[in-house]
């Protein structure tokens, strides 16, 4: 028996057989359609989700599913349907109030503690974004609120799961609502007035995560930010800490660079030094010790026929005003003073000359102690290459290659016959 049937269209998919399956409803009930190649070959227009048709066709059984479903014959477009023009009017009547406003939106934190997620618990869509996040930034907390995410009861659950969240507003940063693909009647009440100023009236951020990328409800426009998908709600919400940790692993990596590069310099610069350079460093360091130690000398010999002089010159004053007054006796007086005097400055000069002495003797010994040339001086050598570099092992050189020898007195230039290592 054929039947009338008028409704909107929904999920509607083409088979690689070329038959075509959808979906017929209205505000209370949907019914299953297939559309067999032959007949849909001949239809004048492309079915799509959301239009209204007529549809002609006889009822039957599916028995994998026992499903009852529609055989189609024919289709007929009626324009929009009721669902489609209901969502069309909510949707240009919520941003005619400003709930679409891209400055109404608030921003999300940028290192959010803990994140609120609404959402089903037996569905995969926790499970990827836990995955995520314990990738991304494993000291995030979740805290969630089960929620039937399609069905009649969808709207109410969401709804109250935000109001829960605002009610307790230090226990998460924002709310996350989310939930994987469907077909358009599984996301109808995302479509929902009240949920839509539930989402408005928040005083924490809302992100929209529903159903896939194609998928667009009247919640994702209200919605502070929309994602994708579940998982790309999770890279979004991490996003500021994880470009903080790469950049961390990028300064990392130059710093560890830049010590080996400085580290490689030094090497090099060592490995330059020669044993001729730091033996003549340490001559130039003793004699301008020695130089230091001559000057010091000197300067305390002068000062002290200064002070010589100026006593002598005091002491023949006083001589001579003696002489004048009693010749004899203040002139023996003053010969006296005077040898005594003499001898005071000569033991001062000669203990300062002394300790200065000890102190050349004291760093001689000690650059004697350190240097290579006294060690070369009891029978041991250096080797050097042809290139004047130190060697150190035998099989830095090979037969034929010359070397030189430096001795404790004198150097020798040889040349390898034979090479041994242990």
């Amino acid at each position: 028996m054929d039947l009338w049937v008028e409704g909107e269209l929904s999920n509607c998919r083409s088979a690689p057989s070329g038959h075509i399956y959808l979906t017929l409803k209205d505000g209370e009930a949907q019914l299953p359609v297939v559309l067999f190649r032959r007949e849909a070959q001949l239809l004048r227009f492309r079915p799509a989700d959301g239009m209204a048709v007529l549809v002609r066709g006889r009822l039957s059984i599916y028995e994998s599913r026992g499903q009852l479903q529609l055989i189609a014959d024919t289709l007929e477009p009626r324009g929009a349907g009721a669902l489609q023009v209901a969502f069309e009017q909510l949707k240009r009547r919520l941003a005619e109030e400003g709930l679409f406003d891209a400055d109404r939106k608030r921003p999300l934190p940028a290192f959010p503690r803990c994140i609120g997620v609404i959402t089903s618990p037996q569905g995969a869509v926790l499970r990827d974004i836990a995955t995520v996040v314990r990738r991304r930034h494993g000291r995030l907390n979740l805290l969630v609120y089960p929620a039937a995410m399609q069905g009649p009861d969808c709207c109410t659950s969401v709804v109250r799961g935000i109001r829960w969240f605002n009610r307790n507003p230090g226990s998460v940063d924002l709310i996350v609502m989310a939930r994987g693909g469907g077909s358009a009647e599984d996301l109808a009440g995302f479509n929902e007035e009240t949920l839509a100023r539930a989402i408005a009236s928040s005083k924490l951020p809302v992100v929209s995560a529903i159903g896939h990328e194609t998928d667009f409800t009247i919640a994702d426009f209200v919605a502070d930010l929309r994602a994708p998908t579940p998982s790309a709600a999770a890279e979004i919400v991490t996003a500021a800490l994880h470009r903080v940790e790469t950049r961390l692993e990028r300064l990392e990596q130059s710093v560890l660079r830049a010590g080996r590069f400085h580290l490689l310099q030094a090497r090099a610069r060592y490995n330059r030094i020669s044993a001729d350079a730091i033996l003549s460093r340490l001559r130039d360091a003793a004699n301008r010790r020695g130089q230091r130690v001559d000057d010091l000398r000197q300067r305390a010999e002068g000062a002290s026929h200064r002070r010589l002089r100026r006593h002598r010159d005091r002491l023949g004053a006083l001589s001579a005003r003696l002489a004048r007054q009693n010749p004899e006796l203040r002139l023996v007086l003053g010969s006296r003073r005077l040898e005594s005097a003499r001898g005071c400055l000569q033991r001062f000069a000669g203990q300062i000359i002394h300790l200065r002495q000890i102190r050349v003797q004291q760093a001689t010994a000690r650059l004697d102690a350190l240097s290579p040339v006294a060690v070369l001086s009891r029978g041991y050598a250096l080797v050097y290459t042809a290139e004047g570099a130190l060697l150190s092992a035998a099989d830095r050189v090979h037969p034929g290659q010359s070397i030189r020898a430096r001795l404790g007195t004198g150097s020798l230039l040889a040349t390898v016959t034979e090479t041994h290592t242990p």
